[in-house]
């Protein structure tokens, strides 16, 4: 520990370790149990977003997080405020997003009696978080704050939480805070073993049709480089999760797009056909890979993971590399060669060109593709957040991402409202570049309220709500699988977006006819205001390709329409 101590209060000892952090934002909303917390917050050069809805302050955490690759913090008070935190904390935990999330609870001596205002948010959050923690000794806090910031950066990154009774932060402690820490129970690997690195090697040297399947994890570890140079040196075909677009460039001419139920068709073929995949960063989730026992019969698998719970979790694994994705791939190029993959590759680029992403243009109605891409020719740089439904799958398909940290989604939980607070977070870590919250009008209408929260911060967010009346995905489901059946997901006409952005300050454009797309967005760009763009679009567009829940990843059906 440092020699320096110094006599202050529990809330002015949280808000120093937060400066020990390096902490620069945090996102919250105040109540009684946290008042001297922010008592002390007023004082100090952190700035502080006041969101409208505790939930909003998870999200715009870990959009900052996903943005930076540093820890987002939140802050809410206890009772309803933590538990405003649960679907955000939940949504970080499973996309493994660095957060840290403080909760004010009730003094110590009323836990437990249904206290005014009390929630056991530890029990409650206990399945959600990485780790949390009750604090019941003010002279625990630089301990407690130290450890969670490692917790939550460190291995896989995920959420942590820590709950805060209202007497520890007014309690008088000596200040240190801690150099290192040293948890006896938390020491994850970085290193992968280096005879299976090897071993895994020599299999990848002797495949004829290997593909290299990447996740969130590559991005978490900031191994896009090298995943892109090993690509390159073995000159192996990439496919990417939804949450690992951006690892690899679009227009790379070995990127395959993102597979699975709405990936593309030839990198679901080449999954299927393959002898080899290299996982790195990946879980093999539902969504990628459909029917487990249809899934990828021929390949063995190479699984690089920093967290060991997922080898063989979900498909069994040949050679499993437990360790730190960046450093797994620094020691793999060591040993790999170029692979036989002429043909392979010459086959993939047969598939290309038989079953390109397209759709079929209109005329006088609005294509949602077509508006991902006048985004992309207008702001290639810009930082795409989305909400989660047919929008965000548009948004993966059709947006050109060259670089990680600029494609933020809720892939695991599939967070409807998130989009909107991400954006947030992700505009205040990234001022200088143009952010979109790629929408639609079902989910937006779950944090709308966050409008009077970037036009009381100033924060230019363009949000492009596509509205099409429904609840897109859940009626091209009903489409499919339950006759046009549409049961209560008809939204049309609930409510006017522009009116409603205009009431709170932003600016407002409608957009109604194709030849309008591009100067409502380029008008959004010059703005400098946070600007909502109602597009209206096909009322039954369909995400296309798709593969039914439950069928292997090579059985898609084809749902463009052809009139």
């Amino acid at each position: 520990m440092t020699g320096r101590t110094e006599k202050m209060t529990g809330a002015r000892a949280i808000i120093e370790c937060l400066h020990r952090e390096g902490v620069d934002t945090i996102f919250g909303y105040p109540g009684g149990q946290v008042l001297p917390i922010y008592d002390a917050l007023y004082d100090s050069k952190i700035r502080h977003v006041l969101v409208r809805h505790e939930q909003s302050a998870a999200h715009a955490a870990d959009g900052y997080a996903r943005a930076t690759g540093k820890v987002g913090v939140c802050l809410a008070t206890s009772g309803p405020g933590a538990t405003n935190l649960v679907t955000g904390i939940a949504t970080a935990y499973m996309d493994s997003i660095p957060i840290v999330a403080l909760t004010g609870q009730v003094p110590l001596s009323m836990i437990g009696n249904d206290a005014f205002q009390e929630a056991n948010i530890t029990g409650i959050t206990m399945p959600i978080t990485k780790h949390n923690y009750l604090i019941q000794d003010a002279n625990d806090i630089p301990r407690i704050m130290k450890e969670a910031f490692h917790i939550a950066s460190t291995g896989r990154p995920g959420p942590v939480l820590i709950d805060i009774p209202k007497d520890m932060t007014t309690e008088m402690i000596d200040f240190h805070y801690p150099e290192t820490v040293k948890l006896r129970s938390y020491n994850p690997t970085y290193e992968g073993n280096i005879q299976q690195i090897k071993k895994a090697a020599e299999e990848i040297k002797r495949s004829s049709k290997p593909v290299i399947y990447a996740g969130g994890g590559v991005i978490s570890a900031n191994a896009s480089g090298l995943l892109q140079a090993f690509a390159e040196k073995v000159q192996a075909p990439v496919t990417t999760t939804l949450t690992g677009m951006g690892t690899f460039p679009v227009g790379h001419p070995l990127f395959l797009g993102m597979l699975g139920m709405h990936g593309t068709k030839y990198a679901n073929y080449a999954i299927q056909e393959s002898d080899l995949i290299i996982a790195v960063g990946a879980r093999f989730d539902d969504r990628v890979t459909g029917k487990i026992k249809s899934f990828a019969t021929n390949a063995k698998i190479i699984h690089i993971d920093v967290d060991p719970a997922e080898i063989s979790k979900n498909v069994h694994v040949d050679i499993p590399i437990v360790g730190n994705a960046k450093r797994v791939l620094e020691d793999l190029l060591k040993y790999v060669d170029k692979a036989p993959t002429d043909d392979w590759l010459e086959k993939i680029a047969h598939w290309k060109r038989s079953y390109p992403l397209y759709y079929v243009g209109g005329k006088e109605n609005i294509k949602p593709q077509y508006i991902i891409e006048q985004i992309h020719d207008a702001c290639k740089d810009a930082i795409i957040v989305t909400e989660v439904g047919q929008h965000q799958m548009w948004a993966a398909q059709y947006f050109r991402f060259s670089e990680p940290r600029t494609f933020i989604s809720s892939g695991g939980l599939g967070t409807m409202g998130f989009g909107f607070p991400a954006a947030i977070g992700a505009k205040i870590a990234k001022p200088d570049r143009v952010v979109f919250d790629i929408s639609g009008d079902g989910s937006f209408q779950m944090s709308s309220q966050e409008l009077a929260t970037v036009v009381q911060e100033n924060i230019p967010v363009i949000i492009a709500i596509f509205n099409n009346g429904y609840l897109g995905m859940v009626r091209q489901w009903q489409e499919l699988f339950f006759d046009k059946r549409y049961s209560y997901t008809c939204i049309r006409d609930s409510v006017d977006f522009v009116k409603l952005a205009e009431a709170y300050g932003a600016l407002g454009l409608r957009v109604k006819q194709p030849s309008e797309v591009r100067p409502a967005i380029e008008q959004a760009i010059a703005s400098g205001r946070p600007t909502l763009i109602d597009f209206w679009i096909e009322c039954e567009e369909n995400v296309s390709p798709m593969v039914p829940a439950g069928a292997a990843i090579n059985e898609i059906l084809d749902l463009e329409r052809k009139v």
